[in-house]
């Protein structure tokens, strides 16, 4: 495994060292692989936030161009979405 120094502030040092003495990490390089793996995930759902935003935006600019149009208000398509999101 390749090795790299990094500097941290001194209170993210003091959150990693107070991570692995409550016993939840054997080292502070654990620590720090945890966050990256998280910060990669969270890039990743962005990532793929964005890829649907792009195509839900494609798909109504389609169907604008054919005119089809929703009778429905923003608020009940509003409404309709998070319906939807927490039904998941």
């Amino acid at each position: 495994m390749a090795t790299m120094n990094v500097s941290l502030p001194t209170p993210m040092v003091e959150f990693v060292e107070d991570m692995v003495a409550s016993g939840g990490y054997s080292s502070s390089s654990e620590v720090v692989r945890e966050a990256l793996r998280l910060l990669r995930h969270e890039r990743a759902i962005e990532q793929e936030k964005a890829a649907i935003l792009r195509r839900e935006v494609g798909i109504g600019l389609e169907q604008a161009r054919a005119e089809r149009f929703s009778d429905r208000t923003v608020s009940e398509i509003a409404e309709g979405v998070m319906q939807r999101a927490t039904r998941r």
